[in-house]
């Protein structure tokens, strides 16, 4: 199956060098550019994007509050937004998380690492930029949201696997690392995690990693080295 990719960057150079990249692989395509957060929305649409690469950063509409839009429209269910951003350890970060994306990078990565990250983030995966992990961890902890207490009461609705399961993705482990710690298959494994999203009403694994940190599942010094 081909990726279908959305850039959304108010740089057209810097859409351009993208798209030159992305194009070149046999899996995935750019159906469409924005220079800016209401041009992707109204494109996410329209091309049935899977994965939307979004600035943070752009006129009209921003990205958070693109991401946040696509989120909130029930034909983009399946879309994923990977954020690629100059800013990697602000707070601007941490609110496209919450917003709802599927991770992020600087835009400083290496083209093979942006690569991987579409496939990835179009798996199902949560990706978040190693290099800013453990900042953007101590934000989130630093900085509670109002949600965190109703968050807290619902993890009493996950069964004790589904909490493993999701303490295990939040520190950054894949579900065939997961399966083989705990002695099942990653079908198992990813079985729990779709489990305990719709139980917390997580969008997607990213989602699950921002609830089980603010909610103290996992505490900063966990995340994996």
């Amino acid at each position: 199956m081909t990726i279908r990719v959305l850039l959304a960057d108010d740089q057209a150079l810097l859409r351009g060098t993208f798209r030159l990249l992305i194009d070149t692989q046999p899996d995935m395509e750019v159906v469409a550019e924005a220079s800016n957060g209401r041009e992707a929305l109204e494109l996410a649409r329209s091309q049935r994007a899977d994965v939307v690469v979004m600035d943070i950063r752009m006129p009209e509409v921003d990205g958070i509050e693109a991401i946040r839009l696509i989120g909130q429209d029930e034909d983009l269910a399946g879309v994923k937004v990977l954020v690629l951003t100059t800013f990697e350890m602000d707070e601007f970060v941490v609110q496209a998380l919450r917003a709802g994306a599927s991770g992020f990078l600087g835009k400083g990565v290496e083209p093979a690492q942006l690569l991987d990250a579409i496939r990835l983030v179009a798996a199902d995966e949560a990706l978040l930029s190693p290099a800013a992990t453990k900042g953007l961890i101590a934000r989130f902890l630093a900085q509670p949201s109002p949600g965190n207490l109703a968050g807290g009461e619902r993890l009493s609705t996950l069964t004790p696997r589904e909490r493993e399961v999701m303490t295990l993705v939040a520190t950054g482990l894949s579900n065939d690392e997961i399966a083989e710690r705990l002695f099942v298959t990653p079908v198992t494994v990813k079985t729990h995690a779709n489990r305990a999203m719709a139980k917390l009403g997580a969008r997607d694994r990213a989602q699950l990693v921002v609830i089980a940190y603010e909610t103290g599942l996992v505490r900063a010094g966990e995340e994996r080295s």
